[in-house]
């Protein structure tokens, strides 16, 4: 039997999946970011979350050099920022609103939420590497919706209804 990478993808994409930008600062090197949406959870105490980088990403290098990274969780309205991210080769900061958060990475202005992180591990994941980071800090914004990604495309969260008593 062989394994259909492409429809394995698309099954992947039936999981709704919440949208962030990945910010780091090398230690030789310029601020960037890249948009990832394998972003998770890992532990409480201690705080530790997870994210996934492909081997193949031209910001792989940067991250395997960096010590820190924040994890910006993306509202609705940032599309433009994901894509950008998203983009070969256009992972630089340059021209984005944002703070400078721990280890000198950037905090997007606008995020529904950002964790500040010293990176813990990395483990190997096949064509990816998982980066756990230690969540030193976090911000988040009281309003908003997050942006989100099903089936390649954005989405957005349905409304709640109401259920009649």
């Amino acid at each position: 039997m062989s394994f259909d990478s492409r429809a394995f993808r698309t099954t992947l994409g039936t999981f709704a999946t919440g949208v962030t930008v990945i910010t780091t600062r090398p230690p030789e090197g310029e601020a960037l970011g890249i948009t990832v949406n394998s972003f998770a959870s890992v532990s409480l105490d201690p705080p530790l979350v997870l994210f996934s980088l492909d081997r193949a990403s031209h910001s792989f290098g940067a991250f395997a050099a960096a010590s820190h990274y924040v994890v910006n969780v993306l509202a609705d309205d940032q599309q433009d920022l994901s894509r950008r991210f998203a983009k070969t080769g256009q992972h630089g900061v340059e021209g984005v609103e944002a703070e400078i958060g721990v280890g000198g990475c950037p905090r997007l202005t606008g995020a529904l939420a950002q964790l500040e992180c010293a990176i813990e591990a990395r483990h190997d994941g096949g064509d990816h590497v998982i980066y756990v980071g230690r969540v030193l800090g976090f911000h988040m914004r009281d309003d908003g919706q997050p942006l989100l990604y099903f089936r390649s495309r954005y989405a957005d969260v349905a409304p709640v209804v109401p259920t009649v008593s």
